[in-house]
């Protein structure tokens, strides 16, 4: 992703992907530091963050990243835009980033978690060989509690 692309990932982070994600729709200029800081962990060394943008025909329709929460293990999350849901591009870009982890990054194990009322991530998630664990719970900013669906995956 560039800078450029900061009008296309405002429009993911809007409407129904946000319901299931930070609960509100990003700003352009919110867009373009998330790309920005994106852009700068790219550079780290070790690196902490990895994100990619998902195009189809060339249109930025989601984002996929992982996060390293120790040495051999990271978090997995993805968005896509909405009018883009059941085409299997969240499916296929899980698949990449999975064999990105534990070939090229290294890492051991992956986890993932989607919120409740969006079963269709979880689908993706089994999809590309997670495998549900647990469920953590997460306060929200308005003080509700929300059972979050847990899910790994361990390099075989």
């Amino acid at each position: 992703m560039t800078t450029d692309d900061a009008p296309a990932l405002q429009r993911i982070y809007s409407g129904a992907s946000v319901r299931y994600t930070t609960g509100r729709a990003l700003t352009l200029g919110e867009a373009q530091n998330k790309i920005r800081a994106a852009l700068a962990r790219a550079a780290e060394n070790p690196r902490q963050q990895w994100a990619w943008g998902l195009a189809v025909e060339g249109e930025l329709i989601g984002q996929i990243s992982l996060r390293r929460r120790t040495p051999g293990m990271a978090t997995l999350s993805y968005i896509l835009r909405e009018d883009t849901w059941g085409n299997g591009y969240a499916t296929e870009a899980a698949k990449r980033v999975v064999q990105f982890a534990f070939t090229t990054a290294g890492l051991e194990r992956l986890e993932a978690m989607h919120h409740p009322s969006n079963p269709a991530s979880g689908r993706v998630l089994t999809k590309a060989g997670f495998i549900r664990t647990s469920t953590v719970d997460r306060h929200l900013g308005n003080g509700t509690v929300v059972p979050y669906p847990v899910y790994a995956l361990q390099n075989t």
